[in-house]
């Protein structure tokens, strides 16, 4: 399959050509999911007592910012095995901040229902589209 049939598959009709590693992660549904994520849990853990600011609330900032960050570092690298690599790690810390969601849970912290779910289901987008960029 010729790089530009991969594009259009992968990315979607948005015009923007594939050239030299480079391509416009905006347009991805994952990243702007993973972005609205990140703004929910900044949303979040600015409510956690001042103390868990810095602690768990920190490591759930960074690995919410994580998933954006590695879906837009993937899809800028040099084609798809590199952007599945990317999309890998994208979907661990995906699982790393739901591990924290569930561990503020269990200190007592309301995490909405609706946040845990958006999570797994951001996290199995991730998977799906990592299995679509290695398909041949």
């Amino acid at each position: 399959m010729g790089c530009g049939l991969w594009v259009k598959r992968v990315f979607g009709t948005s015009g923007r050509p594939y050239i030299r590693g480079v391509q416009d992660f905006r347009g991805l549904e994952v990243w702007q999911e993973s972005i609205d994520l990140a703004v929910a849990v900044y949303a979040l853990t600015s409510r956690f007592p001042r103390t868990e600011r810095f602690a768990l609330g920190l490591q759930m900032r960074r690995a919410s910012v994580s998933v954006s960050s590695n879906i837009a570092e993937g899809a800028g690298r040099n084609g798809p095995a590199e952007f599945a690599h990317f999309l890998s790690i994208a979907a661990g810390s995906a699982s790393e901040l739901d591990s924290q969601l569930h561990l503020a849970v269990r200190l007592g912290y309301s995490i909405p229902q609706r946040t845990l779910d958006e999570v797994e289901i951001l996290r199995r987008r991730i998977v799906a589209l990592r299995s679509r960029v290695l398909r041949p």
